[in-house]
């Protein structure tokens, strides 16, 4: 069996060190860094999500604001609020959960956000920083994928092989970016990809990243691949009581563990990763907003 990579214990080590930074700065500079939260509706995951971080960010001692709007709010009182927390110097880093209710234009509420703000790395800016190579807040997904990838592996991942799983704006694409910057050879497959499960096969890093329940087989993993598996979907299971779900990847895990040389469970590895990611981006954004 391959060895499970533990997000939970990188996240937590990341944690502790946000911590020590966010004290440092009370102490020194006089300011505690904050994050704003802004929920629309009442998804289930999404209202988790949010808890999470607001628990996370208290934890590491920082201020945490969650803003809650209903499921039916308009356009422009989603933006207004993210207007008003631009120009709220408490907050140093804006978080817009998604998705929004599909009423809405989630694009556009995500331009609203100031660049110096934007601690998911979301805005057009950001996405232009990181694909030009200029520094700047990187998204908090694909930058723990990173990471895990590193500890898994070696700090060096020159001449890897990474193949994608994906091509979305908040995981697939700034992923792929991520990965070249440490100097891999970065494949993005998709839906048109002819015969994937060949490309995979080519990956000494596989990162699944497309919202589909066991997608990725045993035979896509070449054996001793390293495999991040971003993916977090809800399944029936039956087994726990009619009407009950559990949460599965992107990856087969049970098949796949046996193939890789080393992979991510879900949940656990990721996720964890993507909060600790976020508090270290409100962390960045706090310095570069006071020229720190």
């Amino acid at each position: 069996m391959g060895a499970l990579i533990d997000g939970k214990a990188i996240a937590a080590g990341i944690r502790e060190d946000v911590a020590k930074e966010v004290a440092a700065l009370k102490s020194d500079h006089g300011f505690t860094p904050g994050l704003a939260v802004v929920l629309v509706g009442e998804d289930p995951a999404s209202q988790i999500y949010v808890r999470n971080k607001g628990k996370m960010t208290e934890e590491a001692g920082m201020n945490s604001f969650t803003h809650r709007l209903p499921a039916d709010a308009t356009q422009d009182q989603v933006e207004a609020l993210l207007e008003t927390l631009n120009n709220d110097d408490s907050v140093d880093g804006i978080l817009l959960q998604l998705p929004l209710p599909k009423h809405l234009d989630e694009a556009s509420a995500i331009e609203r956000i100031s660049p110096n703000k934007d601690v998911d790395g979301l805005t057009e800016a950001s996405a232009g920083r990181l694909s030009l190579g200029k520094k700047g807040i990187r998204p908090c997904t694909p930058a723990g994928c990173v990471i895990l990838a590193k500890s898994a592996l070696d700090d060096d991942l020159s001449g890897k092989n990474v193949v994608v799983i994906g091509r979305s704006i908040l995981v697939g694409k700034p992923a792929a970016l991520l990965f070249l910057e440490q100097n891999c050879t970065v494949t993005i497959a998709h839906s048109r990809t002819k015969d994937l499960g060949e490309v995979c096969r080519q990956a000494d890093i596989l990162v699944a990243a497309v919202g589909r329940p066991k997608m990725v087989p045993a035979d896509w993993v070449k054996p001793g691949a390293c495999v991040i598996d971003v993916g977090i979907n809800r399944i029936p299971a039956p087994e726990k009581g009619e009407g009950k779900t559990r949460v599965v990847g992107d990856v087969d895990f049970d098949a796949c563990k046996d193939v890789a040389g080393q992979i991510t469970p879900v949940p656990g590895s990721v996720g964890p990763m993507t909060i600790a990611g976020l508090l270290v981006n409100t962390v960045t954004a706090a310095k570069l907003r006071r020229r720190l």
